[in-house]
């Protein structure tokens, strides 16, 4: 692991802060020669979620050999052809991931989505150079009882929808709250996309907010109505994820059965007589509906909000 340290000159920036860790890499706040801030993006040594835990403090302090609780670090996620398999990443796999997100970034050019500045290498390995995205994470905004918007979801979706059509990327694939910040302005910037080597089968994704482990769209929408749900209830619809069966085809009828049962969840309004119907049915459709995607997402949150 690149071992970085406050004050350290790293390509031509120099370290100020450490901002956080996730499952395969460790963000330092840095500024270029022109006092310009900008977060750098470095691998581990290895990488996984439940991995990350085993060998590291548990520490409601941000530091490199620690991970904080406001932290849910992705997994490894492995597509074969008998289902998946959750593992870790070495270095080597990281560093190629790494380098293929700095390119995916830097040819996807929105403003909801964090802009990459250059990517660079240091002691042989990549150094991803991002736009420092002031403000607070969601999970931030949620732990101090600040208010959230539904727009903030609506711009989300539209951006996503505007990224797919342009060609520029396919899917976000780790929607969390640690992933969406929001600036002092109200804006909105999603974060740390899914790491993908496609012809490998491999990406990086947090079961808890993609619990089939799609590889496309319905992975955003299903992210999207798992955080409205954990917003409305204070608590996740799904504990034991992925699901067993996630990746595999599911035409037959232990599949069908078991989708059927690990789909059951509390209703919202169980949990908090407040939620709204309309909202109680837009979560539903994202949770368990396989073909409400995108546009129909944008069209029932447009509906939802019209009408408060």
């Amino acid at each position: 692991m690149i071992r970085l340290e406050v004050g350290k000159r790293i390509g031509a920036y120099r370290i100020t802060e450490f901002i956080a860790r996730g499952g395969f890499a460790l963000i330092y706040l840095a500024e270029d020669a022109q006092g310009r801030k900008v977060a750098l993006k470095v691998g581990d040594v290895a990488g996984g979620g439940r991995y990350v835990t085993r060998f590291l403090e548990v520490t409601d302090k941000r530091r490199p050999e620690g991970i904080s609780p406001d932290e849910t670090p992705a997994e490894a996620i492995f597509f074969r052809q008998d289902g998946v398999r959750i593992d870790f990443l070495d270095v080597h796999e990281i560093d190629d991931m790494l380098r293929t997100e700095g390119k995916i970034l830097a040819q996807a050019k929105n403003q909801n989505l964090i802009k990459v500045i250059e990517t660079f290498e240091h002691e042989g390995r990549p150094v991803v150079a991002m736009e420092y995205a002031r403000g607070k994470t969601l999970r931030e905004k949620v732990r101090a009882l600040e208010g959230i918007r539904l727009n903030w979801f609506l711009t989300i979706v539209r951006s996503l929808k505007r990224l797919k059509k342009n060609g520029q990327l396919d899917y976000h694939g780790d929607l969390k709250p640690e992933n969406i910040v929001i600036k002092p302005s109200g804006s909105v910037v999603m974060i740390d996309p899914a790491l993908r080597a496609d012809e490998r089968g491999i990406i990086t994704s947090t079961p808890h907010y993609n619990p089939l482990l799609y590889r496309d769209s319905k992975a955003d929408v299903m992210g999207i109505g798992i955080m409205l749900y954990e917003i409305l209830t204070g608590v996740l619809p799904f504990d034991e994820v992925p699901w067993k069966f996630a990746g595999r085809e599911q035409g037959g009828e232990i599949e069908r059965l078991s989708l059927s049962y690990f789909l059951s969840y509390a209703p919202p309004k169980d949990l908090n007589p407040n939620t709204p119907e309309p909202l109680s049915r837009l979560i539903y459709r994202c949770l368990v509906d396989q073909e409400y995607g995108l546009d129909e997402l944008e069209s029932d949150l447009v509906t939802f909000l019209r009408k408060e």
